[in-house]
């Protein structure tokens, strides 16, 4: 494999023409997290970057080393959001025409952000993947110039600058735990730091269902996997780009993967005790700490890398992650049908402790005998003890709980 051939200088030049463009986002402490780790915990906040997370950046620096010839034939560009809005907005400050293919079911917010800030959408597939070769296909035909999300020196670069504000808001870091999708953001920050500091450490975070980075690493070249369906849509890209695998293959010390529920807990996690509303691949490295939390040496600062979720996603991830947490149970029962049944069992529930949420009581149904009735339940409890208890409780009074 070829030595990757971009350096740290790319990094500080990418950064000059950032100059007065992007926010300088910050770091803050996070103590549930450091209780957690067991050692100082930060978070590096991109979700407050402009456009709503750090992909501004690579965008930005891309488009402006454009030539004016190159901008006046306007840019395409391929993502399931984040990407989109940064191309939008930096096309937007720069004076160029964009154009930005999305895969069917991109979040609403990041749609209509993506327009707002004055560029076409195009919807094309399923997948970022598909988006992609629809967005080449674009450029081939109208000579638009093709602004790659993580496949380029200048997206790298852009990206990296996160890196240099790390080191200069917390020198003392050792070890960056930041999501990986294609890799972009991993490969930057990592150039940035190693370059400064060979000794940091940097874990990237890919979700499980998405995982194209541990598979590429074993083999020694990109791999491409099919994503499966991942409240992270951020990080869903089933093939690492070429140049951020070589980066991330010699510098970036270890990837590991995190399940839905982590991603769930995670977000419920941030938006609760550090009152950041962060989207499902933003959260990834909360996730894996949460997950490992002694695997990682502090000071640590996690990547909050975006904050555009879908406020429907956001009610279904939060309900998710009080699962996850144990402060939400949802089960069905069975009753007499009798009068007061219903009545008093929640009753029972009240005398529990327990906040229902909501109850459906269901009276026709191949599955019930004559004199039954089945209630669905969804319960909000104080944590996982809380729901052993009440669950024990309603099995010693004799209900049979059916999950599913």
């Amino acid at each position: 494999m070829a030595v990757p051939q971009m350096t740290f200088d790319d990094v500080v030049a990418a950064r000059e023409v950032l100059d007065d463009v992007i926010a300088h986002t910050p770091v803050v402490h996070s103590r549930v997290l450091s209780e957690t780790v067991g050692g100082p915990v930060y978070l590096k906040c991109e979700n407050l970057q402009r456009a709503g997370s750090f992909k501004v950046r690579g965008a930005y620096v891309r488009i402006a080393r454009l030539t004016d010839e190159e901008r006046a034939r306007g840019v395409v560009a391929a993502s399931a959001g984040n990407h989109a809005q940064g191309v939008a907005l930096g096309s937007g400050l720069l004076g160029a025409k964009s154009t930005v293919y999305m895969p069917e079911g991109a979040p609403l917010p990041k749609v209509e952000a993506t327009r707002a800030y004055g560029a076409d959408v195009v919807f094309a597939g399923h997948t970022v993947d598909v988006a992609l070769q629809a967005a080449q296909e674009h450029a081939e035909k109208t000579g638009a110039l093709f602004i790659h999300p993580f496949d380029h020196p200048d997206i790298v670069a852009g990206q990296g600058t996160v890196g240099l504000e790390i080191l200069e808001q917390l020198p003392e870091a050792a070890t960056i735990v930041l999501p990986i999708g294609g890799g972009g953001l991993a490969a930057g920050v990592a150039l940035a730091v190693k370059s400064q500091r060979p000794g940091i450490r940097v874990v990237g975070v890919q979700a499980e269902r998405a995982a194209a980075y541990p598979e590429s690493l074993a083999a020694g070249h990109p791999v491409m996997v099919e994503p499966a369906s991942t409240m992270a849509d951020g990080i869903a890209v089933g093939r690492p780009g070429e140049l951020p695998f070589e980066l991330i293959h010699y510098l970036v010390d270890r990837v590991v993967t995190v399940s839905e529920e982590s991603l769930s807990r995670a977000l419920l996690l941030c938006l609760e005790r550090s009152k950041l509303v962060v989207e499902p691949a933003g959260v990834a490295g909360v996730a894996a700490l949460l997950d490992q939390p002694h695997a990682f040496e502090p000071p640590v600062v996690v990547v909050l890398s975006g904050g555009n979720i879908d406020p429907l996603l956001l009610a279904r991830v939060l309900r998710h992650g009080l699962a996850a947490a144990g402060r939400y149970l949802a089960f069905r029962i069975r009753l007499t049908d009798r009068p007061g049944a219903l009545a008093s069992l929640l009753g029972r529930l009240a005398d529990l402790g327990v906040n229902v949420l909501d109850v459906v009581h269901e009276r026709m149904g191949a599955r019930l005998h004559l004199d039954e009735v089945e209630v669905l339940l969804q319960l909000e409890t104080r944590g996982p003890a809380h729901c052993d208890e009440v669950l024990s409780a309603l099995r010693r009074d004799g209900h049979k709980l059916i999950f599913s």
